[in-house]
């Protein structure tokens, strides 16, 4: 897990804090393994990593994709008790778990796995 402490002034960049500390984690994770460095699939996967994510606006939220399927949402703007830029876990293909928010990407301090955002304690 990687705590991403930036704060950033759009979603886009949020988006992009966001995706950085996913990749950050998944390479801490890869070579927590006794591992030096980075090599083969560990290696390849974080060299197409950024290739293989897609944003798709819709009309609430953000909606950030990889290969392996929906990795969050991203709440557009201000409805019910949700605030723009907060992170939704992904309740399925197209909908997000509206229990709540696993962090805020304009706010920052937030952890992220590279699997996605955390699950509720």
């Amino acid at each position: 897990m990687i705590k991403v402490e930036k704060t950033a002034k759009t979603l886009d960049e949020g988006n992009k804090f966001l995706m950085a500390g996913a990749k950050a984690d998944y390479v801490a994770m890869s070579t927590s393994y006794g591992k030096k460095e980075l090599t083969g699939y560990s290696l390849e996967q974080t060299d197409k990593w950024d290739s293989k994510t897609k944003i798709k606006e819709g009309k609430k939220y953000i909606k950030i994709v990889q290969d392996t399927g929906v990795f969050c949402f991203i709440v557009k703007e201000d409805f019910k008790h949700f605030k723009k830029g907060d992170i939704l876990k992904a309740a399925g293909y197209n909908a997000p778990a509206l229990n709540q928010a696993r962090g805020n990407v304009l706010a920052g301090q937030y952890p992220i796995q590279w699997t996605g955002p955390l699950y509720l304690k």
